[in-house]
């Protein structure tokens, strides 16, 4: 059987991976945010499960660092929350990917990720999943035009109520 597909062993994507998260450090590090090789370990595994349990591939390892950069700047990471966080982020990416239908860019799926998780969340996953990114979800999928602005589709869609009098 005759494979156009070059296969490159796991190992060699996996080192080159965490590579590339710790040179994030040098641009990190400004912020007070160092990763170390063993939680650059984790954030590839973290990434593997998340595909895994996505039903999903990746051709280039990328989201972990843009993630990174992306998020480096934020009021609400810290040296003590930086790891745990990151992998809360690249578990959401992944599901987000997914419930958004691949209708959106990895980079714009990350930019909202970034402006959702500054503004209103507070820096809270748990309402970055759960409230921001599952209206922007809901957008996308029943085709609403302006689907990024999950704050005013929230005061239409969660806070109506019938007033009979």
């Amino acid at each position: 059987m005759d494979n156009n597909f070059m296969m490159i062993p796991t190992g060699m994507i996996n080192k080159l991976a965490i590579t590339e998260i710790i040179n994030c450090n040098e641009a990190t590090s400004r912020y007070g945010l160092v990763l170390s090789g063993l939680e650059a370990k984790e954030l590839v595994a973290t990434r593997a499960e998340s595909l895994s349990s996505n039903g999903r591939i990746e051709f280039s390892g990328g989201i972990i660092n843009k993630l990174i950069m992306e998020f480096c700047d934020s009021s609400f990471i810290s040296q003590f929350n930086y790891a745990i966080t990151l992998n809360e982020l690249i578990e959401t990416f992944y599901c987000f990917k997914n419930e958004t239908l691949d209708e959106i860019s990895d980079d714009d799926l990350i930019l909202l990720m970034k402006k959702y998780f500054d503004g209103n969340c507070k820096g809270s996953i748990e309402l970055l999943q759960n409230r921001e990114l599952e209206t922007l979800a809901h957008n996308i999928r029943y085709g609403i035009n302006d689907y990024e602005d999950v704050y005013e589709d929230r005061k239409n869609f969660y806070c109506e109520e019938d007033h009979d009098e």
